[in-house]
């Protein structure tokens, strides 16, 4: 296997594990053995179980530049439905990672953990207003609102997957045309009038 056909095996791997026991239960040895590798490749790879879980945290809340490719390229109400319809689709596939993820966010104590966020965050706002065809550097109110609607997201989620208050369809409708306010009143469209 070429080294990022197995690293990326071996981050799968470590997102099951995360997202099915608690940190301190998860062990190198157990995710190596999962993946078909040495422990000693793993370590080659992360440097060890918390860089492996910094990096599964971080890939969990970024978003590949292709996924953004196979968006919709409609008009504003087709892209933001297909953005947060892509986002709950990842979110569900991987719910037990991503509840970890939120419950990391959530604890705001661990400055690794911090900073891999916030850098994620960072990109997940490019990320969105790329994908709904606003620059990226736009004005850092529209940034800020991105980051307020992330936090809102996270909760969102939340309720969804881990407390059972929404279901998929209220969540997707919450987070929907919240994005879609967002844009519409405050992104450059609304200022050029």
């Amino acid at each position: 296997m070429e080294p990022e056909a197995r690293r990326g095996q071996i981050i799968a791997c470590a997102r099951r594990a995360f997202g099915e026991k608690p940190y301190g239960a998860v062990s190198l040895a157990d995710i190596a053995r999962e993946a078909g590798v040495t422990r000693g490749l793993v370590n080659h790879y992360f440097g060890g179980k918390r860089e492996l879980y910094l990096e599964v945290l971080r890939e969990m809340v970024a978003v590949p530049d292709y996924v953004l490719e196979r968006l919709p390229k409609g008009t504003l109400q087709e892209r933001v439905n297909g953005v947060v319809d892509r986002f709950l689709s990842v979110v569900d596939r991987n719910r037990g990672m991503w509840l970890v993820t939120v419950d990391a966010l959530s604890h705001g104590h661990d400055p690794d953990v911090d900073a891999v966020m916030r850098e994620a965050e960072e990109v997940t706002v490019d990320q969105t207003l790329r994908a709904l065809g606003i620059d990226p550097d736009t004005d850092e109110a529209l940034r800020g609102m991105c980051r307020a609607f992330a936090a809102m997201t996270r909760s969102a989620t939340n309720e969804w997957l881990n407390r059972g208050t929404l279901s998929r369809e209220q969540t997707f409708t919450l987070l929907e045309r919240t994005l879609l306010l967002i844009i519409t009143e405050f992104g450059p469209e609304s200022r050029a009038k």
